[in-house]
């Protein structure tokens, strides 16, 4: 049986090869671009709006990014500022076939355009660049013998017929909305918003269950906004990828998220750590400290197991949700803070609060929005992707491995009871025990010693 593997780059592709990130809602735009850039031997990414080819970029370092003149969750005037702040080195290059401002011109910027003029042609769009001289070639005419200049897109209807087509998800850009003028020629675009039939997925939640694209799509909505969040969902699911994915998303970006675990600090000490104290507060305050919330003034605090916190400490946190001001320990004079206040519990919260054991006016004022983190089991098809996923984390690091029908086979047996982030821990030991051997094999996955 052939083993489960794990793209591999060749070993002469990984010395230097040439990168580029497609970022386009409209999936048959990319996959027509990724086959052609492919042809010409090129390594591509696809991110399906701005936030993920952040993350893609932030993970590859492409040499060139071809971005779509619409991004669906963000900004395309901001994020361009943001992204050639933070990028000044990649090629930005639009798919109208402009440059971005400001953006370093590649030494491939000439294969890039005839790559996106040929992915227009395929697409019986009308291209408004003119082929560059090098690109036409001499071809012979069957009429009457005599050569004549050829644009490469004719080249196109004699080849066979793209494997890719028929392939879209959802309608394209160019079937409804509103027209958008990128230089003399119209391109149709869909509202801000709406005309799109597929959920896009979160970078930082790898998963293609409709559970886990409901999450994708509660961020979405509730990102930009101010709105207090209760995620709630058992360990190891990814709350905290869902709190960060939350921050990166939401007005507050460039200031910072502070996370405080409200499990794992000493109930004595929580206090403190949230809302600071004076010099001499309590013994050993030797001097004055700033607390974590103060830390998040202008961003976002995330208050991970937020069930664990003691009910004394619960009223003082909910006068804060409140009027948005704290008093540090050992001072009489209150701060105004302004954060956006994202919350985190494996704990039926909810239950807590009609039981007594959490106070039921906080509850209310955290859970404002719900967002709800499935167990793996709950998406079980997920487990290749992620398994995939996990292996190439862990070959950026050492050599890449890859996983065999037995070892597979062994992993999707399994109940997962500590989610997402046992299966990493599992696929990390599992490559440890396999030694210098590429392959893990079923020997090699070991689930802990509670487990036969």
């Amino acid at each position: 049986m052939q083993p489960y593997a794990v793209p591999v780059l060749p070993v002469h592709t990984r010395i230097h090869p040439r990168s580029a990130l497609v970022t386009s809602a409209d999936l048959s735009f990319r996959q027509r671009l990724r086959q052609i850039l492919t042809g010409l031997r090129w390594q591509v990414r696809e991110a399906e709006g701005g936030a993920q080819a952040w993350a893609e970029a932030e993970s590859s370092a492409p040499e060139a990014v071809i971005i779509d003149s619409w991004l669906p969750d963000l900004d395309l005037t901001e994020f361009l500022s943001d992204f050639r702040g933070k990028f000044p080195h990649i090629d930005i290059v639009m798919a109208s076939g402009s440059t971005a401002e400001e953006s370093p011109r590649g030494p491939y910027r000439q294969e890039l355009l005839y790559a996106m003029r040929r992915c227009q042609d395929t697409d019986t769009a009308v291209w408004n660049t003119a082929p560059a001289l090098s690109e036409l070639k001499p071809q012979r005419d069957a009429g009457d013998g005599t050569e004549r200049v050829r644009d490469p897109a004719e080249e196109m209807e004699t080849r066979p017929p793209n494997p890719l087509a028929g392939f879209a998800a959802g309608p394209t850009l160019a079937t409804h909305g509103t027209p958008l003028k990128i230089g003399p020629i119209p391109v149709e675009m869909p509202p801000r918003g709406q005309g799109h039939s597929t959920i896009e997925r979160l970078p930082e939640l790898v998963g293609n269950a409709p559970c886990m694209l409901e999450v994708s799509r509660r961020v979405r909505l509730v990102a930009q906004r101010t709105t207090p969040v209760l995620i709630e969902g058992p360990t190891g699911s990814g709350k905290e990828l869902v709190a960060e994915a939350l921050h990166r998303l939401s007005l507050r970006s460039r200031r910072p998220l502070v996370a405080i675990n409200c499990a794992a600090i000493p109930e004595a000490l929580l206090e403190a750590e949230l809302f600071g104290h004076t010099r001499g507060a309590f013994t050993g305050a030797v001097q004055g400290r700033t607390g974590r919330i103060e830390s998040a003034d202008g961003g976002t605090l995330f208050l991970d197991e937020i069930g664990e916190m003691p009910l004394a400490l619960q009223a003082k946190l909910l006068r804060f949700v409140e009027c948005g001001e704290l008093q540090r320990v050992g001072d009489n004079e209150t701060v105004k803070v302004d954060v956006r206040i994202v919350a985190a519990t494996h704990r039926p919260l909810g239950e807590l609060a009609v039981s007594g054991n959490f106070r039921s006016d906080l509850y209310y004022r955290l859970a404002v929005f719900l967002v709800r983190t499935p167990a793996l089991a709950e998406h079980a098809q997920d487990l290749p992707l992620l398994i995939s996923h996990f292996m190439q984390q862990m070959g950026r690091q050492g050599p890449m491995k890859r996983v065999d029908d037995s070892a597979m086979s062994k992993l999707m047996a399994y109940a997962w009871p500590g989610n997402v982030r046992e299966l990493e821990h599992v696929l990390e030991r599992g490559s440890i025990l396999a030694g210098d051997r590429p392959v893990l094999l079923a020997e090699d996955i070991d689930f802990g010693l509670s487990v036969n």
